[in-house]
């Protein structure tokens, strides 16, 4: 069964590559919010087995959207990584890779990095 990616991030260019170059792997289905506003109801909709959240965004910043979906009884458990380039790769690797409490990408990421930290936290006990 192919686990459920919610991808949010406002560049469209990186979004439909991420997309495309993840489900060629035939692992994962993705859906794409590039307007974080909608970030919440797509994640109530879509109940993803992951979330990748860009922490900048316009109108609304990543970090909402992650206490949005922390916050509702159905979503609290969905991992959530952020993938950012807002913080620099040294300093994610500074702090294990945890940034505000939750697992951080800095991009450019790599997609096999990409695909490492989606299997890490999605094998983990929620």
């Amino acid at each position: 069964m192919k686990k459920k990616v919610l991808l949010v991030d406002d560049e469209k260019s990186f979004t439909s590559l991420l997309k495309l170059n993840l489900e060629q792997t035939g692992h994962y289905d993705v859906r794409v919010e590039n307007w974080s506003e909608d970030a919440f109801a797509a994640a109530k909709e879509f109940k993803p087995d992951i979330v990748l959240m860009d922490i900048i965004m316009p109108r609304v910043p990543g970090g909402n959207v992650v206490a949005q979906i922390q916050g509702d009884e159905e979503l609290k458990d969905t991992p959530i990584v952020f993938l950012t380039a807002a913080v620099q790769r040294s300093r994610v690797e500074l702090n294990d890779g945890i940034i505000s409490g939750l697992p951080c990408l800095a991009k450019p990421a790599t997609v096999e990095e990409i695909i490492d930290m989606i299997e890490k936290q999605t094998a983990a006990p929620r």
